[in-house]
């Protein structure tokens, strides 16, 4: 299997307690049918054991999870930050959402690619903060290829159109709101050739996208409250920004042919980083709301396709404001 990874990928290390946030609380953990069978296996007089099975429990997605202590920490998070049950019975056996967080895992057949999300703090200032283009190492391991009923075709077609999609993002020439207007450009294009693409004609507010159903961070409320609508600025950041969501989810459209909102997504993170801080704290904010909340990031995919104020049009307005 050919493994894909940005360059800042190796530079990821979990700062465990030293934290400035805390990926153990705001959110529900599920554990995972492998973990839970590991579980059952404990001696029932362990106290790590009668503890998980305290706290066991299911969510309306009918899925497994650790029901939350107070103030949504994690019923394993004790008071210097550390996990429980990782001390307990060791890091490889805790879920595997734990494991692998903040890093996200897609495999294409024989291809896999691996990245970090800006929901975590460390890896946020490694995307936000990096110096140069959004660049790549890969290595062959002989893990054989997934199984999967992907469409070759599609695949080779939008991963071609990826690389251009970097292209233009990466095209210093311009300025960067320019490039993000191209991007929105290629993408309607590319869109025609994929699937219909009906915007829609919601009148919801542009603020109001961004008011969560589901707060995990009231610090994120705030900033919601005080966007200030200023210009692009025209920094490597703001590139940063644009690739991390091309990289992550532009190939997954070989699975819903929606090109179109996965682009709409680097440009409005773009937008998110320049009226709500302009920092990479910002980013993480927003990631550790949306990317990892399924009632939040089901609203907000719908949102992309309905609500006006995140038409192409709107949003190419947005960019060349001055």
């Amino acid at each position: 299997m050919i493994v894909i990874k940005p360059t800042y990928y190796k530079n990821f290390k979990c700062i465990a307690g030293d934290c400035p946030d805390s990926c153990c609380q705001g959110w529900e953990v599920d554990a995972d049918e492998k973990s839970l069978e590991y579980y059952k296996t404990l001696p029932d007089s362990l106290e790590i054991k009668q503890r998980i099975d305290r706290v066991l429990d299911k969510d309306e997605f009918d899925n497994t999870i650790f029901t939350l202590a107070p103030k949504k920490r994690c019923p394993f998070l004790n008071d210097e930050n550390l996990c429980d049950m990782h001390i307990a019975i060791g890091g490889e056996h805790t879920p595997v959402t734990c494991r692998n967080f903040p890093r996200f895992i897609y495999d294409f057949g024989g291809t896999r690619e691996m990245g970090i999300s800006f929901s975590c703090p460390v890896a946020a200032d490694l995307i936000y903060h990096s110096e140069t283009h959004l660049e790549f190492e890969s290595e062959i391991t002989d893990e054989l290829p997934a199984l999967n009923d992907i469409d070759a075709e599609l695949f080779f077609k939008i991963k071609q159109a990826r690389t251009k999609a970097f292209n233009i993002v990466q095209n210093i020439k311009n300025p960067i709101n320019i490039r993000l207007a191209q991007l929105l450009d290629f993408a309607s294009e590319l869109q025609k050739d994929l699937d219909d693409y009906k915007e829609g004609n919601n009148d919801v507010q542009f603020e109001e996208i961004f008011n969560n159903p589901e707060l995990i961070n009231p610090e994120w409320k705030e900033k919601v409250k005080n966007i200030t609508i200023k210009s692009v600025e025209n920094t490597l950041a703001n590139e940063n920004i644009a690739s991390y969501f091309i990289y992550k989810y532009f190939l997954l459209a070989i699975y819903d042919k929606d090109v179109l909102s996965k682009v709409k997504m680097a440009v409005i993170g773009v937008l998110i980083n320049t009226y709500m801080g302009e920092n990479a704290w910002t980013m993480h904010l927003w990631s550790k709301e949306t990317e990892h909340s399924q009632y939040n990031m089901d609203r907000y995919k719908k949102m992309l396709r309905e609500a006006e104020c995140l038409s192409c049009e709107r949003l190419i307005q947005r960019l060349n404001f001055v």
